[in-house]
């Protein structure tokens, strides 16, 4: 599987943005793709998880994002998208998106096998 993000810039405090994360490759019914972010000097930090499986497709946030990011998805373009408003400078950080073939929630970066390359996003205040 090959992950291609997209989508990083720079934008103002209460600004907008909208990350893609373009899979390729391998494909499974069940699946899980996650974005994370890793700011200077921090640790990758989880911020969403989709979870995509036949009984059931699920999305999660990390507190610090919820109710101003949203995850969707194009099935026809294996396509996810990561929409980001209300963006604050903390959220300044290089956005990577990862993806698993199984069909279990989890937030941990290093229980994803397949990394996309990572997107800039700076906020300005």
């Amino acid at each position: 599987v090959q992950l291609q993000a997209s989508g990083g810039g720079l934008v103002q405090a209460g600004g907008s943005l909208r990350l893609a994360c373009a899979a390729s490759g391998r494909t499974s019914s069940s699946y899980r793709v996650g974005w994370f972010r890793q700011a200077p000097q921090k640790e990758r930090e989880y911020v969403a998880v989709a979870v995509i499986s036949r009984s059931a497709n699920r999305t999660y946030y990390a507190d610090s994002v919820k109710g101003r990011f949203t995850i969707s998805r194009d099935n026809a373009k294996n396509t996810m998208y990561l929409q980001m408003n209300s963006l604050k400078p903390e959220d300044t950080a290089v956005y990577y998106c990862a993806a698993d073939t199984t069909g279990m929630y989890d937030t941990s970066p290093s229980h994803y096998k397949y990394w996309g390359q990572g997107t800039q996003v700076t906020v300005s205040s």
